[in-house]
């Protein structure tokens, strides 16, 4: 077995790259064509909500997967630029830092400074509350996500009960169970399941990779948000005595 295996390999090196190229394209062709053929036979009336819960769904996960990756920047530069500034005393300094600085972090640390001469409780309260807007503004649009993920199952199962019933109404006009009266309503019924699961299944993909985006970006604005308290508490013992 392990000769025949290694004559054929040979066989097709000597034969040179295009038979396996040409196999790879045909499989590819053959794998469209297959994908086109079940979408109709599905009926384009129940295969579309799917698909258009696909299209929505991709686009709010392209939009939330630019945002974060926006958002999350390297903010221990800034963090360092700022601490620098305010041993120094200059406040101001430490504004435009954070103010010309992109993301969540930047943002909060720049609210936290605008109230540094009003005291620690309101400095930290600051944080926390504008920390609190930060996290719901990473999060928008994910409920979304998570309805098309719920929605595509349903309306494939949608699809499924119509087609049960479409076989049966078969079954009742021709007074017959056979194979062939039932076939067409119970192909249609597997279909839309079919791929009411796999729009689901890839919007999940894509769900989890954004939640465990969103959980390292917020970890990060806890920690800079303890940092930025403590710059305030030495800035205060050192300038506010």
């Amino acid at each position: 077995m392990k000769k025949l295996f290694s004559k054929v390999i040979l066989g097709l090196f000597a034969l040179g790259t295009s038979p396996v190229i040409a196999f790879a394209q045909e499989a590819e062709v053959s794998m469209h064509q297959t994908i086109k053929r079940y979408f109709i036979e599905g009926s384009a009336d129940f295969m579309s909500l799917p698909a258009i819960c696909l299209v929505l769904g991709l686009a709010f996960c392209l939009e939330r997967i630019i945002y974060l990756n926006l958002a999350d920047t390297n903010s221990q530069k800034m963090l360092e630029n700022i601490e620098d500034a305010l041993d120094r005393g200059d406040v101001e300094a430490a504004k435009d830092i954070a103010r010309d600085t992109r993301g969540p972090i930047a943002s909060i640390a720049y609210q936290g400074l605008m109230r540094i001469d009003q005291g620690i409780d309101i400095v930290e309260k600051s944080i926390v509350s504008y920390g609190g807007v930060q996290s719901g503004i990473l999060e928008k649009n994910l409920s979304w996500i998570t309805l098309f993920i719920a929605m595509a199952p349903s309306l494939g199962f949608l699809g499924t009960v119509v087609g049960m019933v479409m076989a049966f109404d078969k079954i009742e006009q021709v007074g017959d169970i056979s194979p062939t009266v039932v076939a067409g309503g119970m192909k249609v019924a597997l279909i839309t399941t079919i791929f009411g699961l796999i729009v689901a299944l890839v919007l999940q993909v894509f769900y989890n990779y954004l939640l465990s985006k969103l959980e390292a970006i917020l970890n990060k604005m806890e920690d800079a948000s303890i940092t930025l308290v403590d710059m305030s508490i030495k800035y205060y013992a050192k300038f506010k005595k």
